[in-house]
């Protein structure tokens, strides 16, 4: 068909969106010991998503398209024409990278993503289920709930088979939980931002900056309870994770007009939860190791992510 990608070109997308789920789960790796090191999960979220926001910002002094997207969206708000909360989706982002400072280095990575594919995948059942948010509204069938069922079960597996798990990670495992939900509401109102924007760059810079701006807050608010940092960091890579985010981010506007949102879907939540077993299996954290019944979870997860997520075309 004329216009359609060549195979090879969809191939190199399917393949570089499987990176990028796998650089996600770099990033909670980074982030979580970035937490650590700072004794402070909201100053490590902030300056993670500061960073990235910075990196964007820098491109977006380079892109005209760019700029004059923000400033549509900007007088599309005034004018009535998008919700004020059509720009708040930076938040569930923001709110992501936090749990990846308070949580990921306690729980290892591979634990802390099965939480976030699972709240993923069952938000946007939801969110799908329920047409909210703008989203077009998808039939729950059999396979949909067989798929979230399926993916229950890996939860239950990682979490009550796992050797040495506590009540307190019972606890962490909640947060990133929640944090995957939340990304759900992310994606449905960003697509609203791109569309009127016009430009994806432009999405993903309001996406960081509402992020930054929530996690400032969040951080102020946080501070008499946290306290500072115990410390400033002197290893290169613990800085790096908001670069590694923009990296990310940047690959998926891209591979996205070739496989669309399913295939990137798929492809992402496959690069995620390999990346964490893989990142687990050679670099453990100090408070988890990776163990049989996690790497069993994390399969039956992906299983049942992905059956959720073809459904849509049943």
């Amino acid at each position: 068909m004329i216009g359609s990608p060549s195979r090879l070109k969809v191939i190199v997308a399917v393949v570089a969106s499987v990176i990028s789920g796998m650089l996600v789960a770099l990033q909670s790796r980074i982030n979580g010991e970035f937490g650590l090191a700072l004794g402070n999960g909201f100053l490590a979220a902030l300056l993670s998503f500061s960073i990235g926001l910075s990196i964007l910002g820098a491109v977006m002094l380079t892109r005209r398209k760019g700029r004059q997207g923000v400033v549509t969206v900007a007088r599309a708000i005034r004018a009535g024409d998008v919700p004020w909360w059509a720009v708040i989706g930076g938040a569930g982002g923001g709110f992501l990278v936090l749990t990846q400072g308070l949580s990921a280095g306690v729980l290892g990575v591979a634990l802390f993503t099965i939480a976030v594919v699972t709240g993923q995948t069952l938000g946007a059942l939801v969110i799908d289920t329920r047409g909210w948010f703008g989203a077009p509204r998808v039939r729950l069938n059999l396979w949909r709930i067989t798929g979230a069922a399926i993916v229950l079960t890996g939860v239950f597996v990682a979490l009550d088979f796992t050797p040495g798990e506590t009540e307190l990670t019972g606890v962490l495992f909640l947060l990133p939980l929640l944090a995957g939900a939340g990304t759900g509401f992310q994606q449905a109102v960003n697509g609203k931002v791109r569309t009127v924007s016009g430009s994806a760059l432009s999405a993903t810079f309001v996406n960081f900056l509402v992020g930054a701006l929530v996690l400032g807050v969040l951080f102020v608010l946080a501070l008499p309870f946290t306290g500072g940092p115990v410390a400033w960091p002197d290893t290169w890579w613990l800085w790096v994770g908001g670069a590694v985010g923009a990296f990310f981010i940047a690959i998926q506007v891209t591979t996205v007009t070739i496989i669309g949102v399913l295939g990137l879907g798929v492809s992402l939540v496959t690069g995620q939860l390999m990346g964490s077993v893989i990142l687990d299996a050679i670099a453990p954290v100090e408070t988890s190791d990776l163990h049989l019944a996690t790497v069993l979870g994390a399969m039956v997860t992906l299983a049942g992510s992905v059956m959720v997520t073809l459904a849509k075309k049943r």
